[in-house]
């Protein structure tokens, strides 16, 4: 029962780190995670010889308050760093438009412990999911937008960031397009799904754009949101096969499932703090 007790009271952290490469990193923060008592359950690291960044993801358990204890090891080597009790969940608010499928992936997996992360509210630009959201028991926030009313609309989502201490925003084919200026605001905090394998057909339609030139894979990417359209570092990808006989309405249709399945996983990889932005990639540790 003693034993079973102080293994209680452990708590886990999640450290996320990225600097210039340079000898003595691992071995200066694994001492000091081991002079604060902590035991390393969980190690990855990477060292892009391009661009010369060296990145590490490490989750270690100590029964001990972590405080300002490694700032003499982040100071010595100019990190940028990141460090949560995991039993703190990254907060979400899904952006989402008229199609169900994605969304619907997201609060399941959410609901049945797959997504350790802590849905806050949903908003649309239609009302036809509301029903869903109170299924889930999740505000639904209505802003419908047109042209003119872009800005202001733009405007209710960031007091809904602020209202709900957002994390993330997840656009769960929101299928609009979002001004430059609420882009820069949230810079690798807007994760978007699109259909299609990027960078391949990019924009409105991609669907019929494949359909056109014939392709025989179709896929998903989902990608972090930039003023640049469809242009932000990808997270994840997968594809699957079609043929000559689909209509472009059954490319989106077949494609409806991988859409849902990899953005369901991009934002897995994200809350789990896998994701590393690397100028114009992603680095992730799966």
């Amino acid at each position: 029962m003693v034993k079973i007790d102080l293994i209680m009271q452990k708590k886990k952290y999640l450290l996320k780190i990225t600097c210039l490469d340079k000898a003595g990193i691992v071995s200066e923060l694994s001492t000091a995670i081991f002079h604060l008592g902590g035991f390393i359950t969980t190690f990855d690291q990477f060292s892009d010889p391009d661009t010369k960044e060296f990145f590490m993801r490490c989750v270690f358990e100590t029964d001990r308050t972590i405080t300002n204890e490694l700032e003499h090891s982040f100071k010595k080597f100019n990190i940028k760093w990141e460090l949560r009790n995991l039993e703190n969940k990254p907060k979400l608010l899904i952006l989402c438009s008229k199609e169900r499928h994605c969304l619907n992936d997201l609060l399941n997996k959410q609901k049945t412990g797959l997504l350790a992360a802590e849905i806050r509210a949903i908003v649309s630009n239609h009302n036809l999911l509301e029903e869903m959201a109170g299924w889930y028991n999740l505000p639904y926030h209505y802003l419908p937008i047109t042209k003119e009313t872009k800005q202001a609309q733009e405007a209710q989502i960031k007091d809904l960031v602020s209202e709900y201490e957002i994390d993330y925003i997840v656009l769960a084919r929101y299928m609009q397009i979002l001004s430059p200026e609420f882009c820069e605001a949230y810079p690798g905090k807007i994760i978007n799904i699109h259909h299609s394998f990027l960078p391949s057909f990019k924009g409105a339609n991609p669907y019929l754009q494949a359909y056109e030139r014939g392709v025989k894979v179709i896929g998903a990417t989902a990608h972090f949101v930039t003023p640049n359209l469809d242009e932000g570092p990808i997270i994840h990808q997968e594809t699957i096969s079609v043929d000559h006989s689909y209509t472009a309405q059954e490319l989106a249709r077949n494609g409806s499932d991988v859409e849902a399945v990899v953005l369901s996983k991009a934002v897995k990889y994200v809350v789990d703090g896998k994701v590393f932005i690397d100028k114009h990639k992603t680095v992730v540790f799966k």
